[in-house]
């Protein structure tokens, strides 16, 4: 018997059905729920659960698989040590081994122990969180700002989306000042770059209105004193094959207001501070506005900086 498959086909108690006709000719059906008139009323119905000679196959529904716990959940002690920026994986175990952690006040001497995140844990006596630390690397341009100046642009909106750790700036830089500035969730990071006696470098060059003389040169050369408190200059020069001034300024102190303080109260304007240098950190091959991750060396070398 032919069957016309736009006039419809011919059930087994007789009733002809009709088809959904669609303009790319006809489709095979593909589960979605048929609409009012269909067979089987409003339920779904697959492909599959015809078979010749009998009736429709009840609906299968599949099982919800178990929930897996992820590191949400738990993590390896190990990891959680490793994450926490205090060592690597390999060296966390023989701390283990040591009885050097404690979980919730107790030792763990167990290789493979797993910690929720809520849980207590103390490495060699400090209590530590299991963040990976990160160290990001700016290098600002003007009219952007870490010191919530009204007027200025948020530095954060320059390396948003690059990490979803909780970075702050080692140290603060308002919208004038350009140059290089370090972010981290490193909390003993930023605790020692704000000590007023902490020994890293940073290298400024600065332009100003008009020459700078050889005697003022001179004078701040031997150091200065501001608000009452003596700054030791590590070093003054002038930019090679730059007019006279172009200066460069090597500092320790991590305050980057001094910068300007120190030649505006030998009476100089201070058109542009740009820092080039910090503890190390250079902006090569790191255009105005972009940012870079430290490397493993960098981390190294910054955290051990003086």
């Amino acid at each position: 018997m032919n069957n016309n498959r736009r006039g419809g086909t011919t059930g087994r108690n007789g009733n002809s059905n009709s088809r959904k006709k669609n303009d790319g000719g006809n489709k095979p059906f593909d589960g979605r729920k048929e609409k009012p008139g269909a067979p089987n009323g409003d339920r779904p119905v697959r492909k599959a659960a015809f078979v010749k000679g009998k009736g429709p196959k009840p609906f299968e529904t599949k099982q919800a698989k178990p929930k897996v716990e992820t590191e949400k959940d738990e993590i390896r002690l190990n990891k959680y040590i490793a994450n926490s920026g205090m060592c690597s994986r390999r060296d966390a175990d023989i701390y283990i081994q040591s009885g050097n952690v404690k979980v919730n006040g107790e030792v763990v001497t167990e290789m493979g122990y797993k910690v929720k995140l809520t849980d207590v844990v103390e490495f060699d006596g400090t209590r530590i969180t299991p963040e990976k630390k990160e160290y990001l690397l700016l290098n600002k341009p003007k009219s952007f700002s870490t010191t919530g100046e009204s007027d200025a642009k948020n530095a954060f909106d320059l390396i948003q989306g690059a990490s979803k750790a909780n970075l702050q700036p080692v140290g603060r830089m308002d919208k004038n000042t350009t140059g290089l500035i370090l972010f981290t969730n490193d909390s003993d990071l930023l605790r020692k770059f704000s000590q007023p006696n902490q020994k890293s470098f940073k290298i400024y060059q600065v332009s100003l209105s008009r020459t700078l003389k050889a005697e003022d040169f001179e004078k701040i050369k031997g150091g200065v004193t501001l608000d009452g408190h003596r700054l030791f200059i590590d070093e003054i020069s002038f930019i090679d094959n730059q007019p006279k001034s172009e200066i460069g300024l090597k500092l320790r102190t991590p305050n980057v207001k001094v910068v300007r303080a120190i030649f505006e109260s030998f009476g100089y304007d201070v058109l542009k501070v740009d820092r080039v240098m910090f503890a190390g950190l250079t902006k090569k091959n790191l255009p105005r506005g972009n940012y870079r991750f430290l490397t493993d060396q960098e981390i190294i070398n910054i955290r051990n900086a003086q």
